[in-house]
Formats: structure tokens, C-alpha cells, sequence
């Protein structure tokens, strides 16, 4: 089998597993005997251990081997769960989790694990020592099993039983075949099918319990039986079966129908009615799990990228068609253009909704590493995570994990205090961190809130002057969200020593240029003492934006909406002078004047001088106002956002460019760099 066709999909679904085992663990750690949490690592560990096999990971495959053992042991109840053996299973799995993400950089998934090997070693063997008072619970447990397997076994419908009786006529002989693997197999689904088809060769097949289904899926232990025809003697049957590797086990007996009959007719009476409703309800059930089966597929994200590309061709092509459509005022074309302008509106919903993943792909492996920091720091932290199925598009979810690691380190390093520190403060000994997202327009807002100290503000300002990034005069003027935000400035820190928790001596400065690169904006609010929040504000989307189109001179320039707080014409002689600055009053605020033609050095075509009003787009950043002064408003419009590339890539106030459906192209000037 060629594994490179899968390895896509390999991938995404041990991505998911890792996902269901980190979860499901925090889960175990606070109801380590609730086992529908057990028998959930179980099926996430054994699936994840079944196609590392098939895919020829070995290392990935022999640790999730070891691991399932372990979560077998706590199923059986022989492995009593601890805080110890908690710290070793995280362990193993942030083990897994680097090697998918070796095999997904291209590696072949191989790790040092011998040491997490010894450690799950050490937890297994010391089932052994209650292994002898277990011995009875077990025996009752597998009897019970067996008795229901057999019950199963011999419910037989009619057809079944016609079959059995005609072959006993013909001079065939029914048996009972039990196979049982042996219990370190890899891939028992494989080894049922082999079984299946040396029995096939043999005679046939009638009945199977589990059913064939379940077998395919691995839903079973380590044992199977078959209801199975032949004229082959038991001997033979067993040296054949045998010949497949893997199993441990098989027992052959001849089968009575008389005996099954005999219970179906006892039973059959009492319980017709009620049979016959169990079974519509599950053939109900079946069908409905096959629907809803059938509405998902996985698509590659390659493939959506290509799409939203071509797509955002026909947005530039769209607004070539509406350009022209107005220039020659045809009737029958304007109501053409109109209708595919809705129409392809409609699509570009479709696509961005297509793109669109939970951000609980982020957000689900915080839980594990806060209780990670939290027992190297000895501190007591419980995050709180609200809105994990806030949809975000996926070009900005690959970006985001990293920022928000950063502040949530943050936030369990210099924020939340120890547990004495907590106390003598008359808080809680446990910390909380909450991690929040929600919509808010055509934006993603993410908080990270915690109870902690908060920020110092005086602290803050007395670095900030130490490292020259204020002045002393500046300082009198700064308002209490401007001293927060200096803790973003680059290279700020106010920890006395560097720590592999947070900063690690680089600052928050990252995470604010990671965040503007996205197209987002950061906020701080922080009350000394009581604790601080970080708002992170992002795009739904980066590739397609709406903008406001303004004229300067001969130029175009595209202003996002989603900066803009008004259009305003105004007087020139409502402008006056502040700070050798050009200001005006907006609606009780003083807002300083950016002059486009001027910054962006525009040649002038026209002189303007004489001219008695001003364009005007106000724009915000924050709580801060700024006036970019235009020639004239062309007015809103979606824009393909496009990277002006390497070259140009630290052009000052210009964040990217489009192009227009005249074939001219639009800076896009990015406000919050001119927001001082």
C-alpha cells in the first residue's frame, strides 16, 4: 500500500485523537472513575496506535501502544489513576504530539522515548502487584462476557437458521469457531479479515458476533466468534486458521440448532414486541447516523486556497463589470451585473464560510499546558474556556496559536500569584485564567483575563523612562491605557530575571507585530491587584476586506472600514493649531490632521490652496482619534487584499494594495501605524 496518499489525512485525524487524549485526560484527572472518560482515551489511544502501525510510524505506534495498555489497566481497574502517574501520561502525549508534527514537517516521526517508555513501564507493572485480587473479578467479568457473546450468538433470525438446517441436510456440519489474538496486536481489524478469508476458502460464514462492523472498526477486544459451515474437520479448520499470525487462540465445537431454537422459542414469546421496536428503533438509528455521515467530507486546504484565489479574480472582475456598467447606463447590463454581483456576494459567503474552523483547534491544548506551568511554577491555576466554537478563518488560526501561548504564559508567570501570596491578600489559593472568544461584526474578539496581581503601573513607567522609550514630559500626558500598552513596547520587561515561562527575555512586542500582521489590534486593562485583561481584536478573514476608496489628487487609496468612525466634510477654517499640529474639534474631541498628499509625497496636479472645505475620514485606534484628510470620498467597496512582496514589504503606513476593476492599483493605508 502506498501510504503517501494518506498521509494528508493520517495527519488531520491523529491531530483529532491528540486533541480527544489531552481533553479527555484533564477530564480523567478530576473523575479518574468515571469510565465513559476511560473508555474514550481507550478508543483515541487504540485508533491513533492502529494507523500509526498501518502507516509504518514505529516509534509513534509502540508509545501509543504503551499508553493503551495503561488506559486498559484503568479500564479493568487493576491501575489506580494518581497526580504522579497524571504528569506521566501529559508526558507521553506532548511525546505523540511532536512526533505527529516531525512527520508533519516532513520527518519519519522518531523520538528518544525510552525514558517515558521506562516510566509507563514502572505504571504497569505495579498492576502486578493487584493482579492476584483482580484474578476474580475478572474471571466473572470474562465468564459474563462469554455467556453474552454466546447468547448472541445463537439468536438467530429465521433465514439464519433456514441456512444451518439445510446445510445439516446436505451433509454439511455447523460449527462454532472462537478466535481469540493475541492481546500486543497491532491491527486486529486486518487479522479479523485475514481469518475471514481463510475461513471463506473453507466453507462459509453465517453469522459473527460482534458483527462484521464492529470487527472492521476494532470495536472488540481481543475475541471473536463465527457460526461457520463446512465439511473440513475441526483439525484442518484450526491448522488453516492458524496459519495467520497474531493469534493466540482458537477453539472449534460443533453447533446444535436444536439447543438455539429451544431459546429462541422461551424468549421469542416474551419478547417479540419488544424485539421487534429494538430493532425498527436501531434500523433508525443506522439510518440516520448514515445520513448525517454522508453531509462531511474532508476537502485540502490547498484546494480551498486555490478557490479563494480564483474566486478573488472574479472580485476584480466584478468590479471592472459594475465600472463599465455605469459608464454606458445600458438597462439590461446594469440589471446583469447587479444580478451576478449578488450572486458571486452569495459565493464568496459560501467559501469564507467553507474556510471558516472552530478555534477550539487552538484552544484545546491550552487546558493541559496551564497545568503544566502551573505544577512547575507551584501554583494553583484553573483555566476557564468560553466560546471554543468561535468560527475564524484558517489562515488566521495557523498564526494565532503562538501569540496566545505567549500571553497565556504570561499570564500564569508574571500574573497569577502564588498560592501564600494569594492568600495573604484575602484571595482564593486557586488562580483563574479565562480565555473567551466571540464575534463582534466582521471581527474576532479573544480575551485573556486573569485574577492576578496586575500590572505595577509605576514599575512599568520607571523601566519604560530607564530604557529611554518615554520621556519624563511625556509621562505626564500618558493616560492609564497608554502606560499598559508600554509593556508592548520592544524589549520591555519588568521581571527581574529571565524565564523559560514567558518572555524568555523577548518581550511582548511579538505578539503585538504578529497581531497587527493579521490585520488585528491588541488592548490592555489592568487594575493593580485585582488582575489584568488582554483583547485581542482579529479579522474574520484576511483576503478579501471592505474599504472606503478616497481620491488624493490622482491617486486611489483604500482606508478599511473597519478603522473608519465617520466621513465628515469641514470647513478649513474650522482647523487650528495644537502643538504644532493641525487639529480639529470632533464631537468634544481634540483630533489631529494627517494630511495623505503630504505623507505619501503626491504630486500635485491641481493647487488646492484656495479650496473652502475638507474631505475628512476619521479613524480610530483604541480610544485615539485621528483625521485623514482626502481629496474627495469614491466610496465603499470589497477589495482583494494583496502583499506588496519582499521588496516592499516595510513600506511606512501602507499595508498591502489592490487592484481595481479599471486595472489601476489602490495603496491600502494602514491607520493604526498613523494613530500616534
Amino acid at each position: 500500500m502506498d501510504t503517501a496518499d494518506y498521509l494528508d489525512v493520517f495527519i488531520d485525524e491523529s491531530r483529532e485523537h491528540l486533541d480527544v487524549l489531552y481533553k479527555q485526560l484533564l477530564e480523567l484527572e478530576n473523575h479518574p472513575t468515571e469510565m465513559s472518560i476511560i473508555e474514550e482515551i481507550f478508543r483515541a489511544a487504540h485508533t491513533l496506535k492502529g494507523m500509526a502501525a498501518t502507516m509504518g510510524y514505529e516509534n509513534l505506534a509502540n508509545l501509543t501502544h504503551k499508553l493503551e495498555n495503561i488506559f486498559d489497566g484503568i479500564r479493568d481497574e487493576k491501575i489506580q489513576v494518581s497526580t504522579e502517574m497524571m504528569d506521566v501520561l501529559f508526558e507521553s502525549v506532548d511525546d505523540l504530539n511532536e512526533m505527529v508534527e516531525d512527520i508533519s514537517g516532513g520527518g519519519n516521526g522518531s523520538k528518544e522515548i525510552s525514558k517515558i517508555v521506562e516510566s509507563l513501564d514502572e505504571i504497569e507493572q505495579g498492576k502486578n502487584s493487584t493482579e492476584s485480587n483482580a484474578h476474580l473479578t475478572k474471571d466473572a467479568h470474562t465468564m459474563a462476557k462469554s455467556e453474552n457473546t454466546l447468547r448472541s450468538i445463537k439468536e438467530l433470525d429465521e433465514f439464519e437458521l433456514s441456512i444451518l438446517k439445510e446445510s445439516e441436510n446436505r451433509e454439511f456440519i455447523n460449527y462454532e469457531i472462537t478466535v481469540q489474538l493475541n492481546e500486543d496486536c497491532l491491527l486486529k481489524g486486518a487479522r479479523t479479515l485475514m481469518v475471514f478469508n481463510v475461513l471463506e476458502r473453507m466453507g462459509e460464514v453465517i453469522k459473527a458476533e460482534p458483527p462484521v462492523h464492529e470487527l472492521e472498526e476494532e470495536n472488540f477486544d481481543s475475541t471473536f466468534t463465527v457460526i461457520f459451515v463446512s465439511k473440513l474437520d475441526e483439525n484442518e479448520m484450526r491448522d488453516m486458521v492458524l496459519t495467520v499470525s497474531e493469534i493466540d487462540k482458537v477453539t472449534i465445537q460443533p453447533f446444535s440448532i436444536q439447543n438455539c431454537e429451544k431459546e429462541n422459542e422461551q424468549e421469542g414469546s416474551n419478547n417479540s414486541n419488544l424485539s421487534r421496536n429494538d430493532n425498527n428503533k436501531e434500523k433508525e438509528i443506522m439510518k440516520r447516523t448514515n445520513r448525517a455521515a454522508s453531509k462531511t467530507i474532508r476537502v485540502r486546504i490547498d484546494r480551498l486556497n486555490t478557490l479563494m484565489n480564483l474566486f478573488e479574480e472574479l472580485v476584480i472582475d466584478r468590479g471592472r463589470l459594475e465600472q463599465i456598467s455605469q459608464e454606458f447606463e445600458h438597462q439590461d447590463l446594469q440589471e446583469t451585473v447587479d444580478r451576478m454581483s449578488r450572486i458571486s456576494g452569495d459565493l464568496q459567503n459560501v467559501i469564507l464560510t467553507m474556510r471558516m474552523v472552530p478555534i477550539d483547534q487552538v484552544f484545546s491544548r491550552f487546558p493541559s499546558m496551564i497545568r503544566s506551568l502551573s505544577r512547575e511554577l507551584h501554583k494553583k491555576i484553573n483555566i476557564n474556556i468560553v466560546g471554543a466554537d468561535t468560527e475564524l478563518d484558517r489562515t488566521v488560526i495557523d498564526e494565532i496559536g503562538d501569540p496566545l501561548i505567549h500571553l497565556l504564559r504570561n499570564a500564569v508567570d508574571h500574573g497569577v500569584e502564588t498560592p501564600d501570596f494569594r492568600q495573604t491578600r484575602g484571595k482564593p489559593e486557586e488562580g483563574t485564567i479565562r480565555l473567551e472568544a466571540y464575534h463582534s461584526g466582521n471581527h474576532v474578539i479573544i480575551e485573556i483575563a486573569d485574577d492576578g496581581g496586575g500590572i505595577n503601573k509605576e514599575a512599568v513607567l520607571n523601566k519604560a523612562l530607564q530604557n529611554e522609550i518615554i520621556t519624563e514630559q511625556e509621562v505626564r500626558n500618558l493616560s492609564d491605557q497608554e502606560v499598559n500598552e508600554l509593556i508592548l513596547a520592544s524589549g520591555f520587561s519588568t521581571a527581574e530575571t529571565v524565564s523559560d515561562i514567558s518572555g524568555r527575555g523577548v518581550g511582548l512586542d511579538v505578539v503585538k507585530n504578529t497581531i497587527e500582521s493579521l490585520g488585528g489590534s491588541i488592548a490592555i486593562e489592568s487594575e493593580f491587584g485585582k488582575g489584568t485583561i488582554f483583547t485581542v481584536q482579529l479579522p474574520l478573514t484576511l483576503s478579501i476586506i471592505s474599504v472606503m476608496l478616497v481620491d488624493v489628487e490622482k491617486e486611489k487609496y483604500a482606508i478599511p472600514l473597519s478603522s473608519i468612525i465617520e466621513t465628515a466634510i469641514m470647513k478649513k477654517s474650522d482647523v487650528f493649531s495644537a502643538r504644532n499640529k493641525q487639529v480639529i474639534d470632533f464631537r468634544g474631541k481634540i483630533v489631529p490632521l494627517v494630511f495623505l498628499k503630504d505623507l505619501f509625497s503626491v504630486p500635485l496636479e491641481n493647487d488646492k490652496a484656495d479650496a473652502e472645505y475638507l474631505s475628512i475620514v476619521v479613524v480610530k485606534k483604541g480610544e485615539r482619534l485621528a483625521g485623514l484628510v482626502v481629496d474627495s470620498f469614491i466610496g465603499q467597496q470589497e477589495i482583494v487584499l494583496k502583499s506588496l512582496g519582499d521588496y516592499l514589504s516595510n513600506v511606512f503606513a501602507i499595508s498591502g494594495a489592490t487592484i481595481l476593476g479599471d486595472g489601476q492599483v489602490a495603496l491600502i493605508v494602514d491607520s493604526d501605524v498613523l494613530i500616534k
